[in-house]
């Protein structure tokens, strides 16, 4: 799994994380995903914004960012994307091809390993963009212009939090600050935005979900939403 800063967690949910070592990067998380660990645990279902969002977005191509076991890449495919899936894990790709595989959607999906911080991304090229539990906001700016016209951005990440939380980082390195995702995305148009505490299968984690579009302009169109949906 890629990342700006090389030692941080990227798709997993988890409460331990591999020790600083830039050179044997791919190799860490290589051997994270070949051997089981009650620590490590990825979540199956796709960010909860983009399975709601789903039939608000542009249809075309997407790029899932850190893929992982390509949970996001696999849920866009299924609904007619084509789909580019970057991750710097030979493991994590193998285990995503499988899974495509048996989901049916392989044929949508391109598989790219990867370090995302060495990663092209080409202007104008997606018309979604996913990124999960992956700290890029260096790469903020690369990620953007790549988002086709209309594009819209989909990014949750971990959050510092005074709470007691039980999944994500053992480090605030990796964890956003209130609002960083935030101010990073100002020059899209911010669809939504918000901060919370949310239950999943191995207890509580603080996130922040963002959902921004590629466009401008002092009146816009905007997707219907149903209620409660972020």
């Amino acid at each position: 799994m890629g990342d700006p800063d090389p030692a941080a967690p990227s798709e997993s949910e988890s409460t331990s994380e591999p020790e600083p070592d830039p050179v044997n990067d791919r190799t860490r998380w290589n051997k994270k995903y070949r051997q089981p660990d009650t620590e490590f645990s990825l979540p199956e279902d796709p960010i909860p914004a983009l399975e709601a969002r789903i039939d608000t977005l542009p249809d075309g191509r997407a790029l899932d960012v850190a893929t992982g076991t390509g949970r996001n890449a696999r849920f866009a495919a299924a609904h007619g994307y084509t789909v580019d899936a970057v991750d710097i894990s030979d493991e994590a790709l193998a285990q995503a091809q499988a899974a495509a595989k048996d989901d049916g959607v392989d044929t949508a999906i391109k598989w790219i390993r990867a370090d995302i911080a060495d990663y092209t991304f080409e202007p104008d090229r997606y018309d979604v963009i996913t990124i999960s539990y992956f700290a890029a906001l260096e790469l903020l700016p690369d990620i953007k212009e790549a988002l086709a016209p209309g594009g819209v951005l989909i990014y949750e990440q971990h959050l510092r939090s005074s709470d007691e939380i039980e999944i994500g980082p053992g480090s605030d390195r990796y964890r956003f600050r209130s609002n960083d995702l935030l101010r990073a995305c100002l020059d899209l148009t911010i669809l939504s935005y918000g901060e919370c505490r949310r239950e999943n299968t191995m207890g509580e984690l603080a996130v922040a979900t963002l959902v921004g579009r590629n466009s401008a302009g002092g009146a816009q169109s905007y997707p219907r939403v149903d209620d409660g949906i972020q």
